[in-house]
Formats: structure tokens, sequence, C-alpha cells
């Protein structure tokens, strides 16, 4: 019986990536008079890897071979992604970033219907808590019985640890759940918790490899503008009924 939706943050609840991390790094790397700009094109490569801190270290290692790390490089690295944080949250504060079609329809039916609500993303919690309470409700966080984010688990996606922190912390057994993602890591993760997983895939994703995913959907739709099955010829809004069907209820 599936009793929860445990979703993945940035790329599935929102488009977050593209014109929200991306242009607050940028602001960051400014703020610090780094040289540093993560284009479109390069922000695709460097999702690659989850988390910011480590993204970071990643473009130094395989696209600066000319910067030279200071002894301090991971105190630069933590304050470089602290000052991203703030330029992101004030990002969402504006109005800047709203959800993807369907998910506040979606979240409010399985509210309503007594299903349990989760958040697993490698994300930081104050991420989570800006975009829950700007582009959801003014208490969206609390709408949540368990939020999984940033670095409470050592690693990182495609690792399934934040899924099954998450399932601990919410006393459910993986096949009591259905996971929400957008990456090829992301499924990664959460299949590997053992979780059957609804793939929503953005710009950045659409070419990933998404196999034993419950479906593959272009958004969850609205009424007027349905959803795109992409694993299949299929149109339409995710409705509570619709997942129960799909979960095989």
């Amino acid at each position: 019986m599936l009793k929860a939706l445990i979703f993945d943050v940035d790329g599935t609840l929102a488009d977050t990536e593209r014109d929200g991390h991306r242009p607050a790094f940028n602001a960051a790397f400014k703020e610090f008079g780094l040289d540093w700009e993560w284009g479109v094109e390069l922000y695709g490569k460097l999702l690659a890897v989850t988390g910011g801190k480590e993204r970071i270290r990643f473009y130094v290692e395989q696209f600066r071979p000319d910067y030279e790390k200071p002894v301090d490089f991971d105190d630069l690295v933590a304050a470089l992604h602290k000052a991203k944080t703030r330029h992101y949250t004030h990002m969402l504060a504006e109005g800047g970033i709203p959800l993807r079609p369907g998910v506040k329809r979606l979240l409010h039916e399985a509210r309503a219907a007594g299903l349990v609500l989760g958040v697993a993303t490698t994300t930081t919690p104050e991420n989570v808590a800006a975009l829950l309470s700007h582009s959801l409700d003014v208490d969206g966080v609390s709408w949540f019985d368990v939020i999984a984010a940033g670095d409470i688990v050592p690693a990182k996606k495609p690792a399934p640890d934040i899924y099954v922190w998450a399932l601990q912390q919410l006393g459910l057994k993986p096949e009591e759940c259905l996971a929400f993602e957008d990456s090829e890591n992301g499924i990664r993760a959460s299949q590997g918790a053992g979780l059957r997983t609804l793939v929503t895939v953005n710009d950045y994703t659409i070419g990933h490899d998404f196999s034993g995913a419950l479906a593959v959907l272009s958004d969850l739709g609205e009424e007027g503008t349905p959803f795109t099955r992409l694993d299949r010829h299929e149109h339409g809004v995710v409705s509570l009924k619709q997942l129960r069907d799909w979960f095989g209820e």
C-alpha cells in the first residue's frame, strides 16, 4: 500500500538548476573576485557531480588546471558555497523560481488523502526551506514529515544513503513509498534504497538512463497542459489515483 511520497528537490520540485543555482554560483564567484563563469552548457557537465561543494572541486580539477589552489582551499570552497546559498535564497525570496507543473496540485491532493510527504536531496536544508516557503506556501516546510537534505549523510547521490536515512526517520519500508526524481544519479539513489521511482525530466536530464522507472514524464501535468510520457505513448495529469494505478495497488 502506498503510504508516502518522497521528493527530490532540484529539477524535480522546481527547475532550480539552470536559472537558480547556476547564476547563484556565478554571483558567489564574482563576490570573491574569481574569474569563474558557469555557462548553461558547462553547468550541464558539472551536474554529473552531486553536491555544491563537490561540484566546485570538480570544476577546478577538470576545467581550471591553471588555477593554483590556496592552502585554505577547503575553507574557500565552504565560504563560496555559503555565499552561493545566500544568493540563491535571495532569488527565491524574490519569487524567481516557481514550482514545476502539477507539483503543488499533487502535494495538496496527497496531504488531503493522508499520505506522508518527504524530501530527499543533496541540496542544503536552507535551500529546501527557502523554496518551500516562497514557492509552495509560507508554512510549506511543515507539509513534509522528513526533510533529508545536504550533509546529513556523507555519501551523496547516486549513493542511496539519503533515501535510507529518510525511510528510517519515517519508519516506513521502501515498498510503502514512491520516490520522485529527475536525474540518473537520483534514480540510482532511490532504486538503491529499494524505492519505486517516478521521473519527471528537464532540459539537463532528458537524455539520462532511467531504466526501471515506474514512468518517465515531461512533468506532472495540469488541466489543459497534460504531461507527455516519454517511455510509452501516454498523456494526462498525475493524480493520486494515477499514482496508485502505476504503483500497482
